[in-house]
């Protein structure tokens, strides 16, 4: 469905296509009532993108995706609806940003190994055109790519860089529930993301779905992306069984990625309060 409603999606602050203002007009082309930037590490998206949202009638929510870890596992946590002025808020930026430059390094050095051929670190962030603290994985895969070291960045992920490989990179990132901590601390809402696509077991899930509401989270993520009937189905049985509120959003991230549109995502779970409602928004028809 097409909805009027994505609280998930990427801006240029982080690995997306858009600059901020440019998602925006985006989203209001769409049809979009209320986005929120979730750009990695950052709420520079949201700062960039108010002013063109309060113009265009658009309800920005501030948002951001912290990168984690549980029990040996990259887990992302989405927060929304926090004072983005917060001291703490702040400082989990700051601290993520040092994270993910030393991160960027570390990379860029076991790909050289691992391909057997110079990976500068400068190159791949002036091919991204971003800094040292907002390179991701996307950066360095795209870079691959144009350097025809790999066919595909689906290649480079299923090789390199996904979930388990040399390129994931895990040293640094705060516990989840640090992370979850944060954004209660700042006044907003911590979402469980996209928790479909981690690899673990029912039973790991739930545990970690368990320690996620013991530290302060409230949401999971139940219409995402590109996730079918089945997936929402699992996700809204857990957030029943968690007493979870529901979030949903593309996780757009520009042309051609993962083949979607923003505010593409399944229908809404009817049984599952949903997230926005915090914020007096009306359910998308």
């Amino acid at each position: 469905m097409n909805s009027e409603i994505d609280l998930h999606c990427h801006s240029n602050a982080s690995d997306g296509h858009f600059p901020p203002d440019e998602l925006v007009r985006l989203a209001a082309g769409r049809g979009i009532k209320t986005l929120a930037i979730t750009d990695h590490d950052t709420v520079d998206g949201f700062r960039r993108g108010r002013n063109t949202a309060a113009e265009l009638g658009i309800r920005l929510i501030p948002g951001i995706e912290l990168s984690t870890v549980w029990s040996g596992v990259s887990v992302h946590i989405v927060g929304l609806g926090f004072d983005p002025d917060a001291a703490v808020m702040q400082q989990a930026e700051q601290h993520q940003s040092s994270v993910r430059a030393a991160r960027a390094e570390i990379i860029a050095a076991r790909l050289a190994k691992k391909l057997r051929c110079d990976i500068p670190l400068a190159d791949v962030i002036a091919f991204g055109n971003t800094s040292a603290d907002q390179l991701g994985r996307p950066h360095f895969a795209k870079y691959l790519v144009e350097k025809g070291l790999v066919p595909s960045i689906q290649h480079a992920f299923s090789k390199l860089l996904g979930a388990g490989k040399i390129g994931d990179v895990k040293s640094g990132w705060p516990e989840m529930t640090t992370a979850v901590e944060w954004i209660v601390a700042a006044g907003g809402t911590p979402v469980l993301a996209h928790a479909h696509l981690y690899n673990m077991t029912r039973t790991k899930l739930r545990s970690c779905i368990r320690d996620f509401a013991a530290a302060g989270g409230k949401a999971l993520e139940v219409s995402y992306g590109k996730m079918d009937s089945n997936q929402s189905g699992q996700m809204a049985a857990l957030a029943r069984e968690f007493n979870m509120l529901g979030s949903c959003g593309s996780d757009y991230h520009g042309p051609n990625r993962f083949g979607l549109e923003l505010g593409v995502m399944p229908t809404f779970p009817s049984l599952i309060t949903p997230v926005w409602q915090q914020w007096q928004v009306s359910i998308p028809a």
